[in-house]
């Protein structure tokens, strides 16, 4: 959320109230659909069409990102959250992407909600940079995928 220098808040960002507004459209939209099989396949669409409206290395991060997820954890079910790219079970997100763009950041990120087994210690990562997929860094999604929802 926004702040002045003087430490005053301001409210959410322009980012963060599209983002909301992505998300009340989004909770609309599942309200809608018919079946469990229409609601999933429409789902993969909506996904699918939010990466393609991606610019340049988002787009191709998230669909790297989208093909790691699905091969990896076929049990995760893709779903728009907040408007950007994410993977649930049993309807609560897993794994998310976020743009650089969207946000205005310096780099893409992948995250993990509290749903995911990831624990390690009393400490540990549950979001990660992304700049560029490379083979490693694909397998390391997958391990993570893999780990968070065994």
């Amino acid at each position: 959320m926004s702040g002045t220098e003087t430490g005053k808040h301001e409210g959410f960002t322009a980012e963060e109230r599209a983002a909301m507004k992505d998300h009340a459209q989004e909770l609309k939209k599942e309200a809608r659909r018919g079946s469990r099989a229409e609601k999933a396949a429409e789902a993969e669409r909506d996904v699918l069409a939010k990466i393609a409206e991606m610019r340049d290395s988002d787009r191709i991060m998230a669909e790297r990102v989208h093909a790691v997820v699905t091969a990896g954890a076929p049990i995760l079910a893709p779903k728009l959250w907040y408007g950007m790219p994410a993977y649930a079970l049993d309807g609560k997100v897993v794994c998310f992407f976020q743009s650089a763009e969207k946000f205005k950041a310096r780099y893409a990120t992948l995250g993990f909600s509290d749903a995911a087994k990831l624990d390690e210690g009393a400490m540990w990562a549950t979001a990660f940079a992304l700049t560029e997929l490379t083979g490693e860094v694909e397998a390391r999604i997958g391990a993570l995928v893999k780990q968070a929802v065994s």
